[in-house]
């Protein structure tokens, strides 16, 4: 004998109690550039390898984090490329006379952007002293809104996230933003023998009406360089 039919479960039911969340301001105005982003921007996407050993002998050497490396490097391409030090905006290119690296900075809930300007300008030293004040008041909920603006380009350091490869996102109207990953472990070539190094990926991700492929791929290069032979 047939029993009772089954009481139909609904789907809200199967995922249990639902609790809504606000998102603040910062997640807003996040939610409303990625966006914006993927709607207008048509993106050019590369990416490469380079040997970390450089990167962190430096950093070890002069007290300083790997993202003020990153910093370090990412200015003095941006400088030899002015190209990629701008904007697009309404059909027309906007270049800097200025180089102001945004930094993203992964707090507890939203990952926010300070920007250091005059990077180009800056030691290593300087950069590393300024990184990690902004750092302190991005955690604190002290940024200010100047500290936030003025970017003309985008970097995103996520080394310490285990990921090794992680994609860049442009933020409009800049020309393009850089992404690094994870350092890990890679086998590399010296003096024509293989041997246990270290390396890291660096994404770049550029708006293809300012930056065409090969200024893009000679950018990449030059920040790779700046890492890799850092005298």
């Amino acid at each position: 004998m047939d029993g009772p039919a089954p009481t139909p479960i609904s789907a809200a039911a199967l995922k249990g109690e639902t609790a809504v969340r606000e998102p603040d301001r910062a997640g807003r105005a996040i939610a409303r550039r990625t966006a914006e982003t993927r709607a207008t921007v048509p993106d050019l996407d590369l990416a490469t390898d380079v040997d970390a050993e450089p990167l962190l002998a430096l950093a070890e050497g002069e007290s300083a984090t790997t993202t003020a490396v990153l910093v370090r490097a990412c200015a003095v391409a941006l400088r030899a490329f002015p190209r990629v030090n701008a904007s697009y905006r309404d059909g027309r290119y906007e270049q800097y006379s200025r180089v102001n690296v945004s930094v993203t900075i992964q707090t507890e809930d939203v990952p926010l952007a300070a920007t250091i300007v005059d990077a180009d300008a800056k030691s290593l030293s300087e950069l590393a002293a300024e990184l990690s004040a902004l750092d302190e008041r991005a955690r604190a909920g002290e940024l200010t809104s100047p500290e936030q603006a003025g970017a003309t380009f985008t970097l995103s350091d996520l080394s310490g996230h285990g990921v090794d490869r992680i994609g860049a996102l442009v933020s409009p109207p800049q020309a393009a933003a850089l992404t690094a990953g994870a350092i890990h472990a890679a086998p590399r070539i010296r003096d024509g023998a293989v041997v246990a190094g270290r390396e890291l990926t660096l994404a770049l991700a550029c708006d293809h009406r300012i930056v065409f492929p090969a200024q893009a791929a000679a950018f990449l290069a030059r920040v790779a360089q700046t890492l890799e032979c850092p005298a």
